[in-house]
């Protein structure tokens, strides 16, 4: 492994690691532009998904308390997004990835673009059954047809007048779930060669250390600030997919 490919893995170990835990989600769009420079992008993808699950039980752990006790909160995304995921992956020949990414990349800069200009947040109140689903289920689908599973769940918990710690304890355990089941995929399709292991081996640490510093910064934001960050972070990671697909787009 050259010192090039080596710099480039432990960057996008820190960045994806810090992100993770700090919000809860978000490994794979801050990561894998340092990957995609070192990695094909099946590899690249692989790899990063191991390494959202792995960073992702440490955020899961901090949370369990919360999530045991709103366990049928959780349910209502996650079940329906088990159901999704192979929808999606079954309607991706019919499907364009390329433009389905432009499209949740644009939706998801204009969200975090205007609430973020905004003093006030939303604050959508009282029991959503029947919404929590629907986002789960859309989650779940887009999962399996364009790796986007966290994209709708992330938007509408912000939106929700819940403390970080609920809200870490629907995103964190669904993101990890949903990419569990993403990675037995990549398994079963042979994608985990020895080299993706290596990577593997060598950023795990880097992102585990990491990941414990965004929790530590996690531990001491405020109920509203958290909000207001995975606001930021929806139309940081929408600015971050639309210049990846760019970029992709122009190279091709």
């Amino acid at each position: 492994m050259s010192f090039h490919t080596f710099a480039l893995l432990i960057a996008g170990a820190a960045a994806g690691g810090f992100i993770n835990g700090l919000a809860g989600f978000g490994t794979a769009l801050f990561a894998l532009g340092f990957f995609l420079q070192i990695m094909d992008p099946v590899q690249a993808v692989a790899v990063v998904v191991a390494l959202s699950v792995i960073s992702g039980l440490q955020g899961i752990w901090v949370v369990r308390q919360t999530m045991l006790s709103e366990k049928r909160r959780l349910m209502r995304f996650l079940l329906p997004a088990l159901a999704g995921i192979p929808l999606g992956v079954s309607v991706l020949s019919y499907l364009e990835p390329h433009s389905l990414k432009i499209v949740i990349g644009f939706f998801l800069v204009l969200y975090g673009g205007f609430f973020s200009l905004r003093k006030t947040l939303p604050r959508i109140e009282g029991a959503r059954p029947g919404t929590d689903m629907t986002i789960g289920f859309a989650g779940g689908v887009l999962g399996g047809a364009a790796a986007l599973s966290g994209a709708l769940p992330t938007m509408w918990c912000s939106m929700r007048n819940w403390t970080k710690a609920e809200t870490r304890a629907v995103l964190q355990p669904y993101n990890v779930a949903v990419l569990s089941i993403t990675a037995v995929m990549f398994i079963v399709q042979g994608a985990y060669t020895r080299e993706s292991l290596i990577f593997i081996a060598v950023a795990v640490p880097v992102t585990m250390l990491m990941a414990q510093i965004g929790i530590a910064v996690f531990r001491h934001v405020r109920d509203d600030h958290f909000r207001r960050l995975l606001i930021v972070l929806t139309f940081v990671s929408g600015a971050i997919l639309l210049g990846r697909e760019f970029f992709a787009f122009m190279a091709s």
